[in-house]
This record gives structure tokens, C-alpha cells and sequence, in this order.
């Protein structure tokens, strides 16, 4: 079975958006810009993950795909696992640069090391199809489960508020087990728990 490859992950409670900057209007924009320029040229791994991010998007500054790279490349050389996935996406994708799926798989080692769950999934794909890297069932599966361990945290913490009769934690519930997130996907367990968040809802409201 080959696997498709992604730029990030996308099995649920995820809610890492690739290459993603807050919205700032006019000035601010540029105010923005000019503080996490200040920092990054002072070497500060963060800003210029920041600052790489204003110039892939135009925020502040005019767009420029060569100066992003830079940036990211600066902060992922430091050691900043959002720059290091970037960048590894950059690279899978052939984002204003040549694609080089070796190099995206260095960058996604560098961050799934440190625990980046996309990266862990992203390098699960590339070792499940040969991608940058030999084909390596057993690798795969190892960056598989890593990614999936805090899914698994994350429906084992939904289940012990929904049986405390948390609502919202019923319906998060309901939705691991219709998905197959972080459990084994059971459409008979995910119409429970609806009804169930439903039915508390409703006497929550209505106090019955």
C-alpha cells in the first residue's frame, strides 16, 4: 500500500497550519516586521523563523521566496523546530526552491528528534514509500506510532472528562471514534458518545 505524502499532518486534533502568520493590519504589519528583523539579525532563532515567515507572505514586506529560506534556513540551523519543518516542507514541495525530498527528510529528522508530531508523520511517509530515503517498513512504523502517541494521549484525556459528563468532551470523543483518532475507528462507540453529549446538552439547557 503506498501512502500519499503531505506537507503536514492531517489525521485530526493537529491544528498546525503550514506557513501560517497572524493577520495585522497596515502599519502594524510593517511594526511587526521591523521588531522580528531586529531580533532575528541578532541571532535570535525564533524571530527569524518569524522573519522568514513576513517574507513567504508578503507581511510588512514585499514577498520574497530566496530571503524566507534564508531565514528559515538560520533558524532550523539553531535549532527551531518549526523552521526545521518548514523548511523540510519547503523542500518536498519544491517551494521556491528546486525540490530536493533528501533534504526535506534531513529537516523533518532534525524536528521529529525533537517531537514535531508533523514532522514524525511526514518522515513516517517518506520511509512507507521510499521518498528522500530507502524504503523502511520498520522505520516507518516506528514515526507512525510516535506521531500517534499524543492522539492517543489526547482521546484517553476526552474519555475521563466524558465520563465525568463533560459535554464537549463527549462530542471530542464521539469524534476520535468516528475518525479513528488515537483509537480504533468504531461508528457504533462515536453514536454513543453524540448521543450522549447530546442528551447532556439538552439537560443542561433545559435542566431535566
Amino acid at each position: 500500500m503506498r501512502f500519499r505524502n503531505v506537507a503536514s499532518l492531517t489525521i485530526g486534533l493537529i491544528a498546525a497550519m503550514l506557513f501560517s502568520l497572524p493577520s495585522f493590519a497596515g502599519d502594524d504589519q510593517s511594526k511587526v516586521f521591523e521588531q522580528y528583523k531586529k531580533s532575528a539579525e541578532n541571532g535570535d532563532a525564533k524571530a527569524q523563523y518569524k522573519l522568514g515567515d513576513c517574507y513567504k507572505h508578503g507581511k510588512g514586506v514585499a514577498k520574497d521566496e530566496a530571503e524566507a529560506v534564508k531565514w528559515y534556513r538560520k533558524a532550523a540551523v539553531q535549532g527551531q523546530v518549526d523552521a526545521q519543518f518548514i523548511l523540510g516542507a519547503i523542500y518536498s514541495i519544491g517551494d521556491g526552491v528546486e525540490h530536493n525530498q533528501v533534504e526535506a527528510v534531513e529537516w523533518w529528522t532534525k524536528a521529529a528528534e525533537q517531537g514535531d508530531v508533523r514532522a514524525q508523520y511526514n518522515l513516517g511517509l517518506c520511509y512507507a514509500n521510499g521518498e528522500g530515503v530507502a524504503k523502511n517498513e520498520v522505520e516507518a512504523a516506528k514515526w507512525f506510532r510516535k506521531a500517534s502517541e499524543p492522539l492517543r494521549k489526547a482521546a484517553q484525556q476526552f474519555r475521563k472528562a466524558a465520563e465525568q459528563g463533560n459535554a464537549g468532551a463527549q462530542h471530542r470523543l464521539g469524534e476520535c471514534y468516528e475518525k479513528g483518532i488515537g483509537v480504533a475507528q468504531d461508528k457504533a462507540e462515536a453514536a454513543k458518545w453524540y448521543q450522549a453529549s447530546a442528551e447532556r446538552q439538552k439537560s443542561l439547557i433545559f435542566g431535566i
